[in-house]
């Protein structure tokens, strides 16, 4: 069933059954190879799982491991190129990388400290989702979501990419000319 076989999210300790679940539904609406869970990240059959994964955990393949070092040593062995969504001063953003054709893994953190560091030495690439926002971070099962189908368009799923029209033509606001959030509400109140 699954034709972009290539695709593997690997969910580091992840706390909420909810985005786990969420991040279920990105892998069968992707329809990646398989979504692997590390230590105390709910995994089937938890029950609150299904709240937010409907159907979908019938259809995408999971396994688990105790640690996510122990899930990054089958990857290697799989010969599995792997990459951790995190912010830090090495990571590229995640449109700037070029993924590997033949496949790849996502490591997606807690939602509260990210992706172990141990973990972050172990990987062979460290990306973001640049914000511009407050803060510096979406929500795991939204950032995903995002990257999954990055990845995917990068190895043309979706056909030819279009050329941009309309707005999208727009030049991006240069950093020097973009207010901080709310200032012009400050200043006009």
């Amino acid at each position: 069933r699954c034709w972009s076989a290539g695709g593997r999210l690997v969910l580091d300790n992840v706390r909420s059954a909810y985005n786990v679940g969420s991040i279920f539904r990105t892998a069968d609406a992707a329809r990646l190879a398989e979504v692997i869970t590390c230590g105390f990240t709910p995994h089937p059959p938890h029950p609150k799982l299904h709240k937010t994964a409907f159907a979908s955990i019938d259809h995408v393949k999971t396994r688990h491991f105790e640690s996510t070092h122990a899930a990054l040593a089958a990857m290697r062995e799989e010969g599995v190129p792997v990459f951790a969504m995190e912010t830090t001063q090495r990571s590229r953003s995640y449109v700037s990388v070029a993924f590997p054709p033949k496949g790849v893994a996502l490591v997606l953190g807690n939602e509260e400290v990210g992706v172990d560091t141990t973990v972050l030495d172990l990987v062979d690439g460290l990306i973001e989702i640049p914000c511009l926002g407050f803060k510096n971070s979406l929500n795991v099962a939204s950032a995903c979501s995002a990257v999954a189908f990055e990845v995917l368009r990068q190895w043309g799923v979706f056909g030819p990419s279009p050329e941009p029209r309309g707005a999208l033509d727009a030049e991006p606001l240069r950093p020097e000319t973009r207010e901080e959030p709310y200032q012009s509400q400050l200043r006009d109140a």
